[in-house]
């Protein structure tokens, strides 16, 4: 056995028991973590089958992005397992099925893969680049010669789902809190802090009204 057929091992496993860990753990932070060990791992098969731009994909946006996000959402949202483990036995015939279903058709996938008689190289999906060139590099170039109106209309809608997002969290509501940022910058000094000037007492006895200073007086923030 080899170096590469070692690593091959050594990732599968690993992503196996995570993948069991996140779907057994009873704690959903850990099933976070477990779901991000997974992915991790995944990237390193998709290293090992020269497709780095899928590992580089993987890595920045589920393991920097995504799943940071649905960590810090579980954190926040506390919840009550006690009340979520209630309903499991009710709904585990459908996720039973459901789960059976999926496997079923990823086998069928497997299946007709490993009949394919030579992996697909980069060169000849692009044609005339030439031989020695990554994959990502050539999807680069398809992407912005043969492909450039899709990826231009896909990032007018994600710029327009973007501001639609805002526009819909700023609106005018009772419970909303928005400052004005003019008034932000006009402020003064003197609006901010008032100086009160008290007069020194002894210990034990009773301190006097506070003198409040000149409001108008301004002073260094």
């Amino acid at each position: 056995m080899d170096v590469k057929t070692g690593f091959f091992y050594l990732f599968s496993v690993v992503l196996l028991f995570a993948s069991f860990r996140v779907v057994t753990a009873r704690n959903p932070v850990h099933a976070v973590l477990f779901l991000m060990l997974a992915f991790s791992q995944a990237s390193g098969l998709w290293l090992m089958l020269q497709a780095e731009f899928l590992a580089m994909v993987l890595v920045l946006v589920y393991l920097g992005a995504v799943m940071v996000l649905f960590l810090f959402v579980v954190m926040m949202l506390d919840l009550n397992l006690d009340t979520l483990r209630k309903g499991f036995w009710k709904h585990f015939p459908l996720a039973a099925s459901l789960g059976a279903l999926i496997a079923l058709e990823m086998a069928a996938v497997l299946i007709s893969g490993f009949r394919a008689s030579e992996a697909p190289k980069a060169a000849a999906v692009v044609g005339q680049i030439g031989p020695q060139i990554s994959n990502s590099k050539a999807l680069g170039i398809l992407l912005y010669t043969e492909y450039l109106m899709p990826i231009q209309v896909a990032a007018a809608i994600l710029l327009v789902a973007m501001i639609a997002a805002i526009a819909l969290t700023l609106r005018q509501r009772k419970d909303s809190k928005a400052i004005s940022a003019s008034e932000q910058v006009h402020v003064r000094a003197s609006d901010r802090l008032v100086l009160v000037k008290m007069d020194a007492v002894k210990v034990g006895e009773a301190p006097k009204a506070p003198v409040e200073a000149d409001a108008a007086k301004e002073t260094k923030s």
